[in-house]
């Protein structure tokens, strides 16, 4: 999972990244900062592992990964190329979703104005991609026949939207317009995450700014999510005894790297299923849905070529049993085919022909 960070000059978003990362990023409230993106790669925090590799006597754990990604700010134009706006618009297409910082702190906030720059920049952008590929597509279908019909047609449904500002992610399009407008990797179809970034002297309160910014999220299904990136930075750099000490005096209970993977991974429908044994024990993502031999094709494709079967036993129901043997031995071990789909905790082992 790739997660793009972005938000206007000085709206705290590279030290959020520094805070989440741990990476360093140049830190400074002046346009273009963070000319080049800067990449983060966290590990995704699971009890589960310790416990599991415990059990196993594994030698090694391996959580599931995470990358951030910190874009460079932009400003109103960049979608005409004014600013780094071109290199902006390249940078957040590879990216799998949204981390949006909103600035909540300070005086005269206008945290729609943040919002609303940023999206209709992004916006236009994505309006002039479907406008080009929309001339094309009419010239098809008008000189070519019916099999140009349904993209003439999904390409207008597209292009009326975005010339309403509305994203299209807002868009209710058929599973097969949804195909086809994933093909064309547009920014405003992306899932976006409205970071908050509040003062220290909001945390636990309730603001009108971020209020605001719930309000508008809540107008495209879009989560929100409220963080102190100036505590989260000060806390980054504490020793861990210091770090519980002073999350206890800001009542800063999770981490925000914590609360954000979540909040990602909810955002865009994933899971994590477990796999474990003497050598490793592993946590590997997929989407929710997943059936079984996709899901082994996440460790190898061999795997999923020659998927045989799944033996699964629930997480909890493992710890519970004592190990994987007692857990057979109850029938807690259950063996699924190629269809059933993967659960979030699920232990499994896969069995292939190779």
């Amino acid at each position: 999972m790739k997660l793009g960070v972005v938000g206007l000059p000085g709206t705290g978003k590279s030290m959020l990244f520094n805070a989440i990362t741990k990476a360093g990023a140049e830190i400074g409230n002046y346009a273009f900062c963070t000319i080049k993106p800067n990449v983060g790669v966290v590990d995704v925090p699971d009890e589960r592992l310790e416990k599991l590799a415990a059990l196993y006597k594994s030698k090694k754990i391996t959580p599931a990964t995470l990358r951030f990604v910190d874009i460079s700010g932009l400003v109103k134009g960049s979608s005409k190329g004014e600013g780094l706006g071109n290199k902006f618009l390249s940078h957040i297409r590879e990216t799998d979703a949204v981390v949006h910082v909103v600035k909540c702190f300070g005086d005269a906030v206008n945290p729609l104005y943040d919002i609303e720059t940023i999206e209709t920049e992004l916006i236009l952008a994505d309006a002039e991609t479907v406008s080009t590929r929309l001339e094309k597509s009419r010239h098809l279908f008008q000189t070519g026949g019916k099999q140009y019909q349904f993209e003439f047609e999904t390409l207008q449904k597209l292009s009326s939207l975005l010339n309403e500002c509305m994203p299209v992610r807002a868009a209710e399009l058929t599973p097969e317009e949804k195909e086809y407008a994933d093909g064309m990797f547009l920014i405003t179809a992306k899932p976006v995450i409205y970071a908050a970034n509040i003062a220290e002297a909001d945390l636990g309160k309730s603001t009108a700014a971020v209020g605001a910014v719930r309000e508008y999220a809540a107008k495209e299904n879009a989560q929100t999510f409220v963080i102190c990136a100036k505590a989260e930075y000060e806390l980054a750099q504490m020793s861990e005894e210091d770090r519980a000490e002073f999350g206890e005096v800001l009542n800063i209970r999770e981490s925000g790297l914590s609360r954000l993977i979540k909040t990602g991974y909810e955002t865009l429908g994933l899971i994590s299923y477990l796999t474990a044994g003497e050598k490793e024990t592993r946590a590997w993502t997929v989407e929710k849905g997943t059936k079984a031999p996709q899901a082994a094709g996440k460790i190898h494709s061999d795997f999923e070529r020659g998927f045989i079967r799944a033996e699964i036993v629930p997480y909890d129901t493992l710890i519970e049993c004592g190990s994987y043997n007692n857990a057979k031995e109850k029938g807690k071990v259950r063996s699924e085919g190629k269809e059933y789909v993967i659960k979030d905790g699920d232990v499994v082992l896969f069995r292939f022909n190779v």
